[in-house]
């Protein structure tokens, strides 16, 4: 049974390595198929058992705010100073909405379905998702004493001994949020683009955050656009082809309760209820 019910998606960013490609727009509302990749990365989270959403908005923030208004279970909120400040304080900013351990994603990545049900399944408390070799062009590595992280680091002879590439995916406890944002009370203002993974990396040391591991995840986080040409032509229909397999082996033992009440609602309450059913019996 997934036990993490809140999701924080990280999508202030400018996007600024895809001007000219998509200045009128949020890098989560790049289309690879029939909807914008957030919307395809919400349904995977809806379906993980996430049914709680808050997003952190700053380049053109009002399309967040219009998808919050058509999909009930997303909360926005902004942050004013995302031109200027890396995402440990777009992180900060949705300190009042954080109230449970969360799922912390970026709103430029695409993934497959596989990398959310890892880490719900997981029983670490703090737990980072990783991957094997990506050859993406912009990676964090990620380096480990025995099974806790100990750096992350965008240079590969920083890590002593490498576990896997970061993917921007994290299950992360209230209690290693709160010593987040008190470590970054200071290190905000003295660094402007101080990220989250350099925040991790400071306070690991006293806190055990681990890690789990998958070889031959497809993902990629579409930073240029090399990153797009890639996703385009090779990472999202992978992406597409196993999660329809995944889809299509879970309805062959799915077992489904109905109960009396109206069979026709609409599409906002629809929405809300695409979470794991508790029966009352």
């Amino acid at each position: 049974m997934f036990n993490i019910r809140q999701a924080v998606i990280l999508g202030a960013g400018v996007g600024s390595r895809l001007k000219g490609k998509f200045d009128d727009r949020p890098k989560g509302f790049l289309r690879l198929g029939d909807i914008p990749i957030i919307e395809e990365s919400i349904a995977k989270l809806i379906r993980a058992g996430i049914n709680d959403i808050i997003i952190v908005t700053g380049y053109c923030h009002e399309f967040y705010e219009i998808l919050a208004e058509r999909l009930p279970f997303i909360r926005t909120i902004h942050n004013p100073e995302f031109v200027t400040t890396g995402s440990m304080l777009s992180l900060c900013a949705a300190a009042s909405l954080v109230k449970n351990d969360f799922l912390l994603l970026e709103s430029d990545l695409i993934y497959e379905y596989s990398a959310l049900e890892t880490l719900q399944n997981s029983s670490k408390d703090n737990c980072i998702l990783l991957s094997g070799k990506t050859g993406a062009g912009d990676e964090v590595y990620v380096g480990v004493q025995g099974d806790r992280i100990i750096k992350l680091s965008k240079q590969r002879d920083d890590i002593n001994i490498l576990a896997g590439e970061l993917v921007g995916i994290s299950k992360i406890s209230l209690k290693l949020y709160q010593q987040m944002l008190h470590c970054a009370k200071e290190k905000c203002k003295a660094i402007a683009q101080y990220h989250y993974e350099d925040c991790l990396t400071a306070i690991s040391d006293s806190n055990a955050i681990h890690y789990e591991y998958i070889e031959n995840l497809a993902w990629i986080e579409i930073d240029d656009e090399n990153h797009l040409s890639k996703a385009r032509e090779n990472i999202y229909p992978l992406i597409k082809q196993r999660d329809v397999e995944v889809i299509i082996s879970k309805r062959v033992s799915r077992n489904i309760l109905l109960n009396p009440g109206p069979a026709t609602t609409t599409n906002s309450v629809k929405s809300a209820m695409l979470v794991n059913d508790i029966c009352p019996r």
